[in-house]
């Protein structure tokens, strides 16, 4: 059955793939960005541009939504990456849950899975620095604000270590989920394409299987 969904950040890298896999679906559009005109030619999308930092206006485009997605980053270039993210997502969550949505599907980030116990990716030392304003802050946003959030049914999807980054991304319809750990393939790899990381998404907002936690997925 078709979704209606409010899709946050969906010109982005992550969000424009979440955006291909909701239409292929045939579920129903409203995305925020910050540029319509990008999203001018697709015509089964009602492009709005709100900036998440106006909790009333994303409040009401999310009204009788069935679901709010979320693909917000600050930009990986914007050096407030890391204040931006622990200011703006909370306010996400505030207008999702002024709006009555039931569900709020979160892109999350790797850093938080452990990738042995006791030791999560972040504290690893092996992400490149430029990396870390951005996996840092979502990290907090996900241990020090959604874990402790009751009042709206919540998802944090973290992807695989690489997310499309490391070969061609392709969408096989295929992957593994885990909670909190790492999952890695045979040769040690924590890999999934974009595409794929957009079907589990999806997925999940077809079925509902996870209420109020992190979830990951990797081939």
């Amino acid at each position: 059955m078709a979704k209606n969904v409010l899709l946050i950040g969906a010109t982005g890298f992550v969000g424009s793939a979440l955006l291909n896999e909701l239409l292929n679906r045939g579920h129903k559009v409203t995305a925020v960005v910050r540029d319509p005109e990008k999203l001018a030619d697709m015509a089964d999308v009602e492009a709005v541009k709100c900036d998440v930092t106006d909790v009333n206006g994303i409040a009401k485009l999310a009204e009788g939504k069935d679901a709010v997605i979320s693909a917000y980053n600050p930009g990986w270039a914007n050096p407030r990456q890391y204040e931006e993210t622990l200011e703006n997502y909370p306010l996400i969550v505030k207008a999702a849950k002024q709006a009555g949505v039931e569900r709020l599907l979160i892109v999350g980030g790797a850093g938080t899975l452990f990738v042995k116990p006791g030791v999560r990716l972040v504290d690893t030392g092996t992400l490149p620095e430029a990396w870390l304003p951005g996996v840092k802050s979502l990290g907090e946003f996900y241990l020090n604000t959604l874990m402790n959030e009751h009042d709206i049914d919540w998802i944090f999807l973290s992807p695989a270590a690489n997310l499309g980054n490391m070969q061609k991304g392709e969408r096989t319809g295929k992957y593994r989920v885990g909670k909190d750990d790492m999952l890695v393939d045979a040769e040690g790899n924590s890999f999934i394409s974009v595409e794929d990381y957009a079907v589990a998404m999806i997925d999940e907002l077809e079925t509902s299987r996870h209420h109020k936690e992190r979830f990951t997925v990797a081939y």
